[in-house]
Parts: structure tokens; sequence; C-alpha cells
């Protein structure tokens, strides 16, 4: 056998150049004889070759896999080895091939492919894993079926499918339905589970269980019953039954990402499925709640029907991130959600659209393709699902869903045929609508308005500006909802939508006594920035009377904004009616609790520096934290009286409940300690933290204190109870960094890279720490630039052992061009320093140059 070839320079992959591997696959049987540094694999697949094919080529991926055999219809052959697989000839009519391989689980800190994590073999094939386990056409559009037997001394030995038998030291397991590699999944190790069962609509009984390590089993039991809602709400909403006998989630801790869908094996990060009232906030359960149904959404949106290519990633991801995020809103607060969803895309998707980084929610190239795994590609992705249910109406969406389901059913799709399904199920054309995929950037949206003789007009005017590698942008479809005020704060008719199309457009209201007031991009309709002059008591207009409980927060939004943007850029002191507006609202009681908790939380510090540089002011991170505080101190002064009776108006004493009331309560309890926390030195803060029975209340007391500069004996007796929890010591290091001041959060976190329990091999514990310092805008960006320069360190340090987790965080400088010329050389120096280094990674060479380029 000839040796693997030198690594090259990283390749480009291009959606034009997409073409069909020239092989069915009938049928995978693979064999694992696990051990920790020499696990062999035996595969035997059935393959076909397919007449005409466009590349005959019998090409197969592998990496990081010694070849021990080979065989075609039992016969040896010699492959060649080349760079990224190997290449082989074979008969021109049906033929198996057989590989022996083996493969170093224990060294793959990498955390793709078969890994160990803690003594427990697992996997990740998604994107591009599987081809670290077994040579294979490694790609989304070759689906076959799996027979899998695992041979090995753990307890507990997992895989895809339906169990077939199992013995003293094996298992075997069937995966009747055809799949691609990378939702191959293994898990092996000496577990426990937390079982239940589910009966489908057609009455089918489905075994359930989620696999943790001894110790954890009394942390499943939220999971398990947000399983079990996600699996009857898809019956209920979309009508998909679950397909096997047995659905699996197992709990690791050692995971670059939160989740992953494997086909009746969903392989979960422990801190998305792990939960109690003890060790986990209410973010925690409604993130984990979310995420399970996520995956488990996954089985008919990504698994029975998968994406052609990675190009068409965000095929199945943006509409499952649509579907669990209607999930979540049906679970609990709508409007919450909904407005919720916004921050977040506006904290991570709109600085992605802005920057060097951009790119179509379809890519049309990538050098990594672990790198596309981006707010663009899942939440907007998810916002483009949402404007085209929006555009055809519910009942069309159920229509077009089903004929989805139906035409796609074990195929590997691409947008064409998702958006086919709903010009055949509508009659809509959408080729305009399409350029949702292939267009980068956040459109703007220009409102000007007339009022005369009773009709008012409204003119719309879009524009997108340029991105990397296009510059020039074409009009898209933007529904655009709309609500009118009367003066006196009467809806005048009743929200409709608005089909901006054309660069500019008008539309005309008649028969209207008074200049309307306008509630536009109601619930957020689509995902554009919203350019129109207006007013402080227009917007405490529309925060008073407006109807959307979306444009209500969104008005106090601005207002706040507004009140930031004035104190950092003239010294102003805090906009007076707007602290009477927020006093009003806060002490409103008929107003959700988790909605006023919103109206109370003020816009991030990156999201002031964004709007301070679109309006071409250079933003300086320090004045912007000084802003925020003397904000939060004043409102707090202002708030005196009233703190409290609304702390103790909020405060929940009845047993913990994960619920949305509760969670509402707790929240909004948490926003007025800090305030009142502010004022009374931390005594209130103090109380709190001793006698809480629950992490919510314990974790909001903490953060209060240490920002407060007033926790330091709370935060070492948060250390000493929780330090053999992981998951909440990864909590307790982000703290450290979040709540430090600008001129110490970098030492904070360099200091804790040297903790005796850091382990930059953990993706969780790294994330904790150079993902707070990322976050803690102040600190981060301090002039001095020594969070850049620890930042760097850690990532070059890192990008050996795990360049998934290192490209990802690189993210941290993209919205480098918006500071001044110091900072900004700065960064470069960084970002350089991190591209000289010696074998850097294609993961984050290619996010540092397009970083740089940008």
């Amino acid at each position: 056998m000839k040796d693997a070839a030198p690594a090259t320079a990283p390749e480009t992959f291009y959606l034009k150049d997409y073409k069909p591997f020239g092989f069915e696959v009938e049928a995978v049987e693979l064999t694992f004889k696990l051990a920790p540094n020499s696990t062999r694999v035996l595969s035997k697949i059935r393959f076909s070759p397919k007449a005409n094919a466009a590349d005959p080529r019998f090409f197969l991926h592998g990496e990081a896999l010694k070849l021990i055999s080979a065989k075609i219809d039992g016969a040896p052959v010699t492959p060649e080895l080349i760079a990224g697989g190997l290449i082989c000839d074979t008969p021109d009519s049906p033929f198996t091939w057989e590989s022996e391989v083996e493969i170093d689980p224990a060294a793959n800190t990498a955390l793709e492919g078969l890994y160990m994590s803690s003594g427990m073999y697992c996997t990740q094939c998604e994107a591009e894993g599987f081809r670290k386990i077994t040579y294979y056409p490694d790609r989304p559009d070759v689906m076959s079926t799996f027979s899998v037997r695992i041979e090995g001394n753990e307890k507990v030995l997992l895989s895809n499918g339906n169990p077939t038998g199992a013995g003293e030291g094996w298992a075997e397991w069937l995966d009747p339905w055809p799949k691609p590699a990378y939702l191959f999944a293994l898990v092996a190790g000496d577990l426990v589970n937390h079982a239940d069962s589910f009966t489908t609509r057609s009455g089918k009984d489905v075994e359930l269980n989620i696999w943790v390590r001894p110790g954890d089993e009394g942390k499943c039991a939220f999971g398990m019953d947000a399983l079990k809602k996600s699996m009857k709400w898809d019956e209920d909403v979309y009508g998909r039954e679950y397909d096997l006998d047995i659905f699996n989630i197992v709990a690791v801790d050692d995971f670059n990402m939160g989740a992953m869908e494997n086909k009746g094996l969903n392989i979960f990060n422990s801190s998305c499925v792990l939960a109690s009232p003890e060790t986990s906030t209410d973010a925690n359960f409604e993130r984990i709640e979310a995420i399970i149904a996520h995956e488990y959404f996954h089985n008919w949106t990504g698994n029975r029907i998968t994406c052609r290519d990675w190009f068409q990633l965000c095929l199945k991801e943006g509409l499952t991130v649509f579907r669990d995020a209607q999930f979540t809103a049906d679970m609990r607060s709508e409007p919450v959600k909904r407005i919720e969803d916004v921050i977040a895309l506006r904290a991570r998707q709109f600085p992605e659209d802005n920057g060097p980084l951009a790119h179509p929610p379809r890519p049309e190239q990538f050098q990594e393709i672990n790198n596309f795994y981006t707010a663009t590609v899942y939440e907007k992705g998810a916002e483009v699902i949402g404007m085209l249910k929006r555009l055809v109406g519910d009942d069309n969406y159920d229509k077009a869903l089903d004929l989805y389901f139906d035409r796609h059913d074990g195929q590997a799709c691409t947008i064409e045929d998702w958006l086919k399904v709903f010009e055949d199920a509508t009659g809509r054309d959408l080729s305009q609508f399409k350029l949702w995929y292939s267009q980068a950037g956040t459109p703007q949206v220009t409102v000007s308005e007339a009022y005369a003789g009773g009709t008012y007009t409204l003119t719309l005017a879009q524009s997108t500006p340029p991105t990397p590698g296009q510059p020039d942008k074409a009009p898209r479809v933007i529904p655009i909802t709309i609500g009118l005020l009367s003066p006196n704060g009467d809806e005048i008719r009743a929200t409709e939508v608005l089909e901006l199309t054309e660069a500019e457009q008008s539309f005309t209201f008649d028969g209207l006594a008074a200049k309307p007031v306008p509630s536009i991009l109601r619930e957020f309709s689509a995902p554009v920035i919203l350019k129109r002059e207006s007013t402080n008591a227009e917007r405490a207009f529309l925060l008073a009377h407006d109807t959307d409980p979306f444009n209500r927060w969104e008005a106090g939004n601005a207002l706040a904004t507004e009140t930031r943007v004035t104190m950092v850029t003239e010294g102003a002191a805090p906009d007076a009616a707007y602290l009477d507006a927020l006093e009003k609202l806060v002490r409103d009681d008929t107003l959700d609790p988790a909605f006023r908790a919103l109206v109370l939380s003020p816009p991030s510090q990156s999201e002031i520096a964004q709007t301070l540089h679109d309006r071409g002011v250079t933003p300086d991170p320090q004045k912007i934290y000084d802003a925020a505080e003397t904000f939060a101190q004043t409102l707090a002064q202002q708030l005196e009286t009233s703190l409290p009776r609304l702390y103790a108006a909020t405060t929940v004493d009845s047993p913990y409940q994960p619920d949305a009331h509760g969670a509402g309560l707790r929240a909004l309890n948490g926003r007025i300690l800090s305030l009142l926390t502010r004022l009374d030195g931390g005594e209130q803060a103090a109380r709190q933290y001793q006698a809480a029975d629950n992490m919510t209340q314990q974790y909001a007391a903490l953060a209060a204190l240490m920002k407060a500069e007033n926790g330091e004996s709370q935060s070492q007796a948060f250390f000493d109870q929780w330090q053999n929890d992981r998951l909440v010591m990864d909590k307790w290091f982000g703290l450290q960094v979040a709540c430090a001041a600008p001129d110490a959060a970098a030492k904070v976190a360099m200091d804790l890279t040297r903790h005796a329990l850091f382990d930059m091999k953990n993706p969780n514990r790294f994330r904790a720490v150079m993902g707070a310092l990322a976050g803690n805008h102040a600190g981060f960006h301090h002039k001095s630039g020594a969070g850049y320069t620890l930042l760097a360190q850690q990532l070059i340090a890192l990008d050996s052992l795990n360049p998934q987790t290192t490209a990802r965080m690189c993210s941290a400088f993209q919205t480098w061009a918006r500071y001044d010329s110091a900072r900004q050389a700065l960064i470069r120096t960084e970002l350089e320093r991190i591209l000289a280094a010696e074998d850097l990674s294609r993961d984050t060479n290619e996010m540092v140059s397009r970083i740089l380029q940008g």
C-alpha cells in the first residue's frame, strides 16, 4: 500500500461543483472491537455502480485511519491512499467492499469521530466525523441502512436503530431507515438509564431512555418529560410519529456542540440534558426543553429528510430551529419567546451579517464546513421559514409541509426542493423569495410617511449593504406586519401584512380621522433593520399602548438605546421620561412578569457599540460601560421606595417548579434584586443566597453580590459547595469573568486558566472562561489589549487539540473593524499571530483569514 500524500493548502469547495456519488450504497455492516488506543473497525459494504455517473471514481473518505486490510468480493486489494481517503479499482457490477482499520479514540481530543470522554466511548460524526471511523463515502447524499455489532467490556453498548441481539461483551443494532453517515452513533460505557415509555397515536409503544453516568440519575426527569412533550407535540402539530421501537439519549461531558440528532440515539452535551432545581437555573431548564425538542424534531426534518450536501445545511437546521421555537412558544409564553429570539438574533446573527464572516443561509463556498454551523444558518434560517409561513398563511404552510414529508421522505434534498413544495401547494412564485437563501447581509428598511385628507401613506424602501463577495443586492420579498393606533392609543385597524417586493413601495390607508401612530414590523415579521425617524415621546406612547407585545418591548428597547447613546455621546443624564415609563411598567402587576423582566433588561453593551458605529461614531467600550452603570444606579434610585415591595411581590416561596409562570416571576425578581443591591450594599442578596433552595435564586444572589464587588465570601462558599459538580462549576468559572471590572477581566480570566479545575480539553469549561471574557465587552476590549492577547494565546494552544471549538471562538474578533485604530492594531496583531501558528488547522485558518480580510 502507498503512503498517504502530504497535507496541502486548504481546499475550497463550491456549491456549483456538486456531483452525485458514482455508486449506490445498498447496505452497511460494521463491527467495532473496542480498545481505548487500538479500536478495530471492520466494515462490509455493498456497492452498486451508477450508470453514466458524472464521477465514476471509487473514492472513500478517510482521515487518521490505519488501514489493516481491504477486500473486494472477498479478494484482497491494495487501494491507493491519498489525502483525505483512498481510491481503488472496482468491478463494473455490484460488489462488496470490506476493510479493517485501527483508530485511537483515547487520543482523539478533537471530539470528532470516535473518541473517549472520561472513560466512555462516544461518537460525533456531523459534519465529517465518520471518515475518522472507517473508509466510507462520507457525504449526506449517500444514504443506507446500517447494521452494527459492538464488542467491548463496557456495561452499555448502544448504536442507532433497534437492538437485535446482546450478550456478554457484545450488542447488535439495526437501523432500518436509510441514513447518511453523519447520523451514525455509537456509545459504550458504564452507564445507567432513566427509563420511561411513550405510546404513539397509532398505538405503538416506544421505549425511552436517558443514559447517564452513575450519580446523575436524579437529573433526568425533566429531560424525559420534555422528550415526551416533544413527541406528543410533533404528532399534534406536524402529524409526525416516531418510527423506531426505542429512543435513546446519552449525556456526554466532552462535546463540541449542544447535542446531535443521530437516528434513535441522540447524544447530548451534559449541560443540555441534565437538570435539577438545586443545580440548574430557569434558563437552563428552558434551554434543555428546547434542545431536546430540537433534536427530536430532527427525526423528520433532518433524518428522514436530510440535506443533499452541506451547502443545504439550513434546510434541516433552519426548519428545525423554527419548529423548536414554535414548541417553546406553545409550552411557555409566545410573546416572551419571540422577544428572546430577536434579542439573540441581534446579538449573534446581525453582527455576523454585518462583518467579515457574513454569508448567505446557503453559502456558495467553504473550506471547512464546521465553520458554517452559524447563527446565519440556524437562526436566520429559521427566520426565513417564519417569513414564508407568514406570507402563505397557516393553512397553506400546513399543506406544504404535508406535501414535503410525503414527497421527499427518505431523500437528501435541496432548498429548491423545499421551495417547490410551497409553490406546488400554494401556486405562488417564490423565485424572488429564494434570494433570502442566496444573499448575505441584513436588509435595511427605511420608512417615510405622510398624512393628508384622511389618507395615511407609508413608503418603505429596502437596501442591503455590501458583504464579502456580494457588493450588489437585489430587492427581496419582505413581509412587514403593521398596525395603526389612534392618538388616544386605540387600534384603528387589525394587523395586516404588507409585502415589500420592490426597492421602494408606497401603501395607503384611507378613511382615517387623524394621523395614526404606526406600529411597524409587529412580531418582528422579518429579520431586517427598521430605520424610521421617531421621538422618545412616540416610543413612550407605543410602550404604553401598543397591543403587539413585541413592538411594545421594541419601543422600550429603542428608548433604552437612545438614552444610552445620548449618555455616551453627549454626557447626558438618563432620560427622565424613560425612567418614568420604566417605573410605571415595572409596577404594573397585570403584565406578564417575564415581559417586565425583559423590559428591565438593558440593551447589551455590544449592541450599543454597534448602534454608535452605524451612526458614524467610533464606540468607546469604557464609556459605554460607564453609561450602563450610571443608568442602572439612577434607575435603582428612582425605584428606591418601590423595590422592597416589588422584591417581596415577585419572590416565589412555593416549592420550585420549572414552569413558565414561576420562571417569569424569578426573572423579574432577579432584576429587582440587582437594582436593590446597588442601594443596600448587598444585604438582601446575602440573605437570599443563604436561604435559596434552588440554583436560580442562589445564582442570582451571587451574581448581584459579585457585580457589586461584595460577594467574595459567597463566591468561595459556592465553590466549596459545588466543586464536585462539573456543570455548576462551569457557571462559577463564567461568573468570575462576567462580573469582573473592565480593567481586571483579562487577569481574572488568565488566573482561571491556571485553576486546578480548568481543563482546556473540555469545551464547556473553555467556553465558560473564554466565552465570558469575550462577552465582557469593556473587559475584552480594554485599551491595554490584554483580553485580545489572552484569547489569542488560548486559541493557539487549543487549536492542535480541538480545531472546531477554536475556530468558533475566533468569532469573538469579528466586530474588530468598528473600534478605534489603536484597538484595531492590537487585534490585527493577535489575529496575525494566530494565523502564523505552526500547523494551524484549516478550521481556524479559514476563520481568521476571513476576519482579517474583512
